[in-house]
């Protein structure tokens, strides 16, 4: 679970990869942001928590429910509601970049056929994939439902190390099976390897140690994909209804397909 918390604040580093393909020249800028963003803020992180350490004490710490503002107080003064506004804009712009990502995921998913057609559309004026924006904001929502933050973040991070688990596998898959396929960006074969055991720890460790009846719950979330994908998705199902309903929503939210639909 500590593992899950630490993680969890340095998340982020896979949005880039989800837009890659609004970058200029992604098989130089790509590696070159990723090289030189995750060490940086791996460093900021680290100071700033360093400057806590030496700054709070440890009854502090537990007993605040900011630690950032706690620590601004002590060593700003009446400066101290800056560190609150800083943490406000780290947030803001966390979730900026989260919610640009998310919903590019989903608008791509859609034009390769994995997920309903209205997806894949964008607004008629502004450009933009608002309906796979709506649709990830309202997964967000349920996901809130629960209410705690902790829990929340647990059960984010177990669902997300087993789908960076499966998405390694794939890469392992082509690397020995298909050698041959052209690669604009490569890794040495132990990166993936690592990665995969990574995953595989922080995804059975949670269960073996503290099984909850919650991973239960967050597994049966993930499957029911599989009941709307395969009757409506994959073998079609019902298209009459589903044309109706993607005609509904284009004239309602006035978004069309892009170019790459048509």
């Amino acid at each position: 679970m500590a593992l899950y918390q630490c993680l969890w604040s340095y998340a982020g580093w896979y949005n880039l990869n989800n837009v890659t393909e609004e970058l200029k020249r992604p098989e130089v800028n790509l590696p070159r942001a990723l090289m030189i963003a995750i060490p940086m803020v791996t460093i900021l992180y680290l100071m700033v928590n360093v400057s806590y350490l030496v700054v709070l004490t440890p009854a502090e710490m537990i007993s605040s429910s900011a630690v950032a503002v706690t620590w601004g107080n002590k060593v700003l003064g009446r400066w101290g509601w800056v560190m609150s506004v800083a943490a406000a804009l780290s947030a803001f712009g966390s979730l900026n970049g989260s919610f640009f990502s998310g919903g590019r995921v989903c608008y791509v998913a859609a034009r390769e056929g994995h997920m309903p057609d209205i997806l894949a559309m964008a607004h008629m004026r502004r450009l933009t994939p608002s309906p796979a924006l709506i649709f990830n904001t309202v997964i967000a929502l349920i996901v809130l439902i629960p209410g705690d933050f902790q829990a929340i973040v647990n059960f984010f991070s177990f669902t997300a190390w087993f789908f960076y688990g499966v998405t390694v596998s794939g890469l392992l898959y082509l690397k020995v099976k298909k050698p041959e396929i052209p690669r604009t960006i490569t890794v040495p074969i132990i990166v993936p390897i690592l990665v995969l055991l990574a995953a595989a720890f922080l995804v059975l460790a949670p269960i073996i140690d503290d099984p909850q009846i919650e991973y239960l719950y967050v597994t049966l979330f993930m499957l029911s994909g599989i009941v709307i994908y395969i009757p409506f998705i994959h073998l079609k199902l019902f298209p009459g209804l589903l044309n109706k309903l993607t005609v509904f929503l284009q004239l309602f939210l006035e978004v069309a397909p892009t170019a790459k639909n048509l």
